[in-house]
């Protein structure tokens, strides 16, 4: 998905704009894709979070099969023994699987982090005025002077609308967890 992203954000700011008008189409085109890789990113967090819990909770069971192993030895049930060892075996690969799932969602953050961060530069640099070479962007028109500007009202919208997809994403998780309590109970209290 970064890859997509990533081609699409260096196609805009190769692309030389001729008009300030092109330029304002270019950079709305840079922040849409900026989004959207932030969404991205905070999809690629939510899938590891839901991987490191997992993980724990296959060590948790391991653990216990464990401990129900060691209890049955000690009583001298062989059967249970049995059964155990081989549920150990079963636990013990999905600890190994979730374990480089983990590792490999980690590096895959880390790598999508780093490519926000540049197309973020690049996004910076482009409203600046600045082409990622350095050399100025042509004609920079209503959207500020050269990066000697103050504030800039393009980035501020850009941090407004993260921020509230941001909040977005955080009440939808919320009732989504209220929701899933609600039922929970329900089928607890047998309705």
């Amino acid at each position: 998905m970064f890859d997509k992203l990533r081609q699409a954000l260096e196609d805009l700011v190769n692309r030389m704009p001729s008009t300030p008008e092109d330029r304002r189409e270019r950079l709305a085109s840079m922040k849409d894709t900026l989004v959207q890789a932030r969404v991205g990113l905070s999809d690629l967090r939510d899938a590891l979070s839901a991987s490191r819990k997992r993980l724990a909770a296959e060590e948790r069971e391991l653990e216990t099969i464990r401990r129900r192993k060691r209890l049955a030895s000690e009583v001298g049930d062989g059967e249970t023994v049995t059964v155990a060892e081989r549920f150990e075996a079963l636990h013990a690969e999905r600890v190994a699987v979730a374990t480089r799932k983990v590792e490999v969602q980690e590096q895959e953050l880390a790598l999508a982090e780093r490519d926000v961060e540049s197309m973020s530069r690049e996004l910076r640099a482009a409203v600046a005025g600045v082409e990622p070479q350095g050399r100025p962007a042509g004609e920079v028109g209503e959207m500020g002077s050269a990066a000697g500007a103050g504030s800039d009202p393009d980035l501020d919208d850009l941090r407004q609308a993260l921020d509230g997809l941001d909040r977005s994403r955080a009440r939808a998780a919320r009732e989504a967890d209220a929701a899933a309590r609600l039922e929970a109970l329900k089928r607890k209290m047998g309705k």
